[in-house]
Parts: structure tokens; C-alpha cells; sequence
């Protein structure tokens, strides 16, 4: 069975999701049996590549909040982030363009290490002091701890075509399924899931995805006669 997820690495509650998707991942019986893929989705698309600003100012300015209500919510979201084992700088952190990083999340799948590598993004961005944006080798430093090899990391970072179409794919899909935020959950192209929902929700999901997925199961195993590729068997008689 496939789980595919929409998210950005700017997105928090793709973070607090991610989370609590595997903790109910973690507990299904058929763990072994699924293929979690994760998917391009940017919250500010088109930004530049140097414009980079603190998330206060960003809140203030998007959502028309002052700074204290913009406050209030990061408090609320590293409360959130804590109920699930997570670290959440609620202060000083900065936002970008996240599109070089689902660039190099797409080189990762390549190399079988893309959900170390969205981890670690989002470790550096949420948990971090050092900023994650407009900066190749801090990006490089973060691909090499996730498995990567630093060079084909930077050869990605210098080529802006590198894994574009495919980032911008992810985009399109998303939109076709009819997915206006993240994280967007799809398992097995049959249900879908949004928000960062408890991992309750996400368990019911699997199951329920699981049924319809598994395959018939014989309920009589013993001998009996059946025509086949190679056509009827003929009962000798005796």
C-alpha cells in the first residue's frame, strides 16, 4: 500500500503531522507493507530565492495579525509540536522560498533516502538555530546528514532545472486532487486526509485504506476441481 504526503518544509503543522501520521505508521500491523512517498506542495511558490524574513513579520504581513496574535500562535504550535516529541523554536526563526529544498527532496527519492532527508529539513527548520534559507551549503551540510552525497547535492542546488518539473508536477497533482493546504494525505489514491489530524484519525485511515487494498483472501483451501490457462482437469474414473 502507498501513502503519498503533500507538505512544505515551511509548513509547521506538516511537521506536527508528520509526527502523529507515524505514530499511528508505527503501530499498524501491516507497517512493513507500506510505502510512504512524500510529495512537493509550496505555501509561497514563486518567492524569491533571497527573500527571506523572520516568520513574525511574515504572519503579520500574510495573515493582517498583530505581532502578539502571530506570537500567541507560534506558542500554541510549539505546544503541539512538544505533546509529540518535538522540538519548536518559537522565536527567531526565518522563512523562505522552500523550493530548492523539495528540488533536492526529489533527488533523495532517487537515492532511497527522501524520508531522512524531509526529518532533517525539518529539524534544521523548526528546531534550529541556523537558518535553512538561502544558504547552498547549509542545505549541502543537511543532505550529507541525511545519507546524500555532498556533490550530487550541490550539482542539484547549481543547476535550477535540476528536479523543477518534477517539483512543480507534485504541484499540479495536488491541485487536481483538489488539495488547498498541507499536509495532504493519500493512501492508496482512494482516501485522503488533511491537516495535521491525531494519530487516531491516521490509524482509522490505514485500516480502513488496508481493507480495501488487501487482496481476497481463500476461505476454502482444501483440493477441487477448477479449469485453468491450460484448461479443465478431466476426473479419471475409476
Amino acid at each position: 500500500m502507498r501513502v503519498e504526503i503533500w507538505s512544505d518544509i515551511a509548513c509547521p503543522w506538516c511537521y506536527v503531522g508528520k509526527a502523529r501520521f507515524e505514530k499511528a505508521l508505527d503501530a499498524f500491523a501491516h507497517r512493513d507493507d507500506v510505502e510512504v512517498v512524500h510529495r512537493s506542495f509550496e505555501l509561497d511558490p514563486g518567492r524569491a530565492r533571497d527573500d527571506v524574513q523572520p516568520v513574525l513579520a511574515m504572519l503579520t504581513k500574510k495573515y493582517g495579525m498583530s505581532e502578539a496574535q502571530a506570537q500567541a500562535g507560534e506558542e500554541n504550535l510549539g505546544t503541539q509540536a512538544a505533546a509529540e516529541g518535538l522540538e519548536y523554536r518559537t522565536r527567531d526563526r526565518d522563512h523562505g522560498s522552500t523550493f530548492d529544498m523539495h528540488r533536492l527532496l526529489h533527488l533523495a527519492k532517487d537515492r532511497g533516502r527522501q524520508d531522512e532527508l524531509i526529518g532533517v529539513f525539518y529539524r534544521a527548520n523548526f528546531a534550529e538555530e541556523r537558518s535553512v534559507f538561502d544558504d547552498d551549503e547549509r542545505l549541502v551540510e543537511l543532505s550529507v546528514a541525511a545519507g546524500l552525497d555532498a556533490g550530487e547535492a550541490r550539482a542539484v542546488l547549481a543547476d535550477p532545472a535540476a528536479y523543477a518539473d518534477e517539483v512543480r508536477a507534485d504541484e499540479r497533482e495536488a491541485a487536481e486532487l483538489g488539495a488547498n493546504g498541507v499536509p495532504f494525505f493519500v493512501l492508496d489514491r482512494k482516501y485522503g486526509v488533511s491537516g495535521a489530524q491525531p494519530a487516531e484519525v491516521f490509524a482509522q485511515a490505514l485500516e480502513q485504506a488496508w481493507a480495501a487494498h488487501s487482496p481476497l483472501k481463500l476461505i476454502q483451501q482444501d483440493d477441487a476441481e477448477e479449469c485453468g490457462p491450460d484448461g479443465c482437469a478431466v476426473p479419471q474414473q475409476h
